[in-house]
C-alpha cells in the first residue's frame, strides 16, 4: 500500500494499476511491487543525484496552461510564462541535463517559449514508426526503455487508453516528472462527469523487474533497447510475456546489412558505447522474432542515423554521434564498424 506522502502522479499510477487489475488479475502483482519500485528511485544510497533531481522538479513554477499538444512533433505546452518564471524554469530544467529524447516546448509563441532541443530528434523516429502502427485508440501500451517519455506522450496523443513507460534511469524519470508537472490534467481522460485519471505513467524499472507473463498490454514498444541486452532472445521473450494474445510488438534496434546469418558482435565498443552486444541484419532479426514465437513479422523502416537526427545541443552538451564516427569516413564508426543504422520491425504475439 502507498503511503500518504506520495505525489499526485504516483497516486494516479496506483489507481491506473488498480483499474487494470480489475480487468487482468496479473496487475495485482504490479501493485504489490509498486511501493518498492517508487521508493528505490528516491533512495540516495542507490542514486546519489536523486534528491537534487527531486528538488528541481518540486521547485518548478505553477503555470496557467492553456493547451497541451501531444500530437505536435515538438511536444508543446502552451502556457502563460512571465520572464521571471521563464528564467526559473530554464535554470531548473537545466539541472536535469542532459536531455536526450524530445523535443519539448513550454510557453507561448507570442512570448519567448522554452524549447528543450534534445540530443535526439525523437520526432523523426516517431514519424517513421507511426504510419505503420495499428490503431492505438483505446489500447493499453507499454514503452520499454522510454527515456524522458517523449514517445510515451506521443502514444497517448495517438489515443492510447493507458501508457506505461519503464526505464531504470533516475535522471530520465525526473525529466518525465518535470514534463508531467506542466502537462497535468491535459493528459487525463475526459468523461461526461468530468476529468478522469491520467493516461501516461512512468515506472523507473527495467523490463526484467516486471512480473513475467503479465499479458497486460495490447501494444509493446522496445525502441533502442535490444542491442544493449546480453541475451536478445530473453529480451524478446520478456516483451512477449507483457503482451495479450494477438498483441503487437514494435521493435526498433540497430542493424547491419546482410543475410539471415549475419550478426555483428562488437569486440569492445561500438560507436563508443561499451554496452552493445548484438547487431543483426533485418533478415536475422526477423528469424529471431519468429523463433521467439512471434508471427506476421514485417520490417517497416530502415534508416541510417544522421548527425542531424542525433547531435549536441544547448540541452545536451556532451559528445554525440559526430564524435563517434570516423572523421575521414562517416559511413564507419571510430572502431571501423558500419555507422549506426536502425530498423523497425512489427510483429504479432
Amino acid at each position: 500500500m502507498l503511503n500518504d506522502t506520495i505525489t499526485h502522479a504516483e497516486r494516479e499510477l496506483y489507481l491506473t494499476l488498480l483499474e487494470l487489475a480489475q480487468q487482468q488479475p496479473s496487475a495485482y502483482e504490479w501493485l504489490t511491487r509498486l511501493p518498492t519500485w517508487l521508493n528505490d528511485i528516491k533512495d540516495k544510497a542507490n542514486y546519489a543525484h536523486a534528491p537534487a533531481y527531486q528538488a528541481s522538479v518540486a521547485r518548478l513554477p505553477e503555470l496557467t496552461v492553456n493547451n497541451v499538444d501531444l500530437n505536435s512533433d515538438v511536444l508543446t505546452i502552451e502556457a502563460n510564462l512571465s520572464e521571471s518564471q521563464r528564467k526559473q524554469t530554464v535554470a531548473l530544467l537545466k539541472q536535469l541535463m542532459p536531455w536526450r529524447k524530445g523535443p519539448f516546448q513550454i510557453g507561448s509563441e507570442e512570448g519567448n517559449p522554452i524549447l528543450i532541443d534534445t540530443e535526439w530528434h525523437s520526432d523523426w523516429k516517431w514519424q517513421r514508426v507511426a504510419p505503420h502502427l495499428g490503431n492505438l485508440k483505446g489500447r493499453r501500451v507499454l514503452d520499454v526503455g522510454g527515456g524522458s517519455g517523449y514517445h510515451g506522450w506521443r502514444m497517448a496523443g495517438a489515443g492510447a487508453d493507458t501508457v506505461i513507460i519503464i526505464d531504470p534511469s533516475c535522471l530520465f524519470y525526473h525529466q518525465f516528472m518535470a514534463i508531467r508537472h506542466f502537462v497535468g490534467a491535459a493528459d487525463a481522460h475526459t468523461h461526461a462527469h468530468g476529468t478522469g485519471r491520467y493516461r501516461t505513467h512512468y515506472i523507473p524499472v527495467p523490463l526484467e523487474a516486471l512480473p513475467e507473463h503479465s499479458q497486460l498490454f495490447d501494444t509493446v514498444f522496445s525502441m533502442g533497447v535490444l542491442y544493449h541486452r546480453q541475451s536478445p532472445f530473453e529480451h524478446l521473450q520478456q516483451l512477449k510475456g507483457q503482451l495479450v494474445k494477438g498483441g503487437e510488438l514494435v521493435l526498433e534496434t540497430l542493424v547491419i546489412e546482410g543475410d539471415a546469418h549475419t550478426v555483428l558482435v562488437p569486440n569492445d565498443r561500438y560507436a563508443q558505447m561499451n554496452n552493445v552486444y548484438f547487431l543483426p541484419s533485418v533478415a536475422a532479426l526477423t528469424g529471431w522474432l519468429e523463433k521467439a514465437g512471434f508471427s506476421e513479422v514485417r520490417c517497416v523502416d530502415v534508416a541510417v542515423t544522421s548527425t542531424e537526427e542525433q547531435r549536441k545541443t544547448e540541452w545536451m552538451t556532451y559528445h554525440s554521434l559526430a564524435d563517434f564516427l570516423d572523421p575521414n569516413d562517416s559511413s564507419k564508426t571510430l572502431e571501423g564498424y558500419p555507422a549506426p543504422m536502425r530498423a523497425t520491425l512489427i510483429a504479432k504475439k
